[in-house]
């Protein structure tokens, strides 16, 4: 290895374990200053580091898991302001506004959607699978 690429992959390491860290504490009261600090960076330049690495800022690169994790949280149906305490939000208007942002729908209507498909795929879960695979398989009907 070069002399001139061990400080890349070093830095490179230390984003990437940066970014586990918010991966695995999502949910928990974590700041920039906490994130900053297991990668063992100034904020600012831990700001330009993650976002040259991950085209986010660590900002939005943790509202992004949380939206992610309290997508696949709604769909057990546990109540809004159990799922955004659950992810880590403060304030279930902050949630609701930002899910509303990335999803393109409420966290309400994005359950009963979720909700309505799981209903659908339990009471006829034929129309889920593609024809060519349920007729191959004899399943289709006649």
């Amino acid at each position: 290895m070069e002399h001139e690429e061990y400080p890349q992959i070093y830095l490179y390491k230390r984003i990437v374990q940066a970014k586990l860290f918010i991966d695995n504490n999502y949910s928990k009261s974590i700041d920039l200053s906490n994130i900053s600090n297991e990668a063992c960076f100034s904020v600012f330049h831990f700001i330009r580091l993650f976002k040259t690495t991950y085209g986010k800022t660590p900002r939005q690169y943790l509202i992004k898991v949380r939206i992610d994790n309290s997508k696949l949280i709604l769909v057990s149906g546990l109540s809004i302001a159990e799922v955004c305490e659950k992810v880590g939000f403060n304030s279930i208007t902050t949630f609701s506004t930002l899910f509303k942002k990335m999803v393109g729908t409420t966290p309400l209507e994005f359950q009963k959607s979720c909700i309505k498909a799981a209903k659908s795929v339990a009471s006829d879960p034929l129309l889920f699978v593609p024809a060519c695979f349920s007729q191959a398989n004899g399943w289709a009907k006649k």
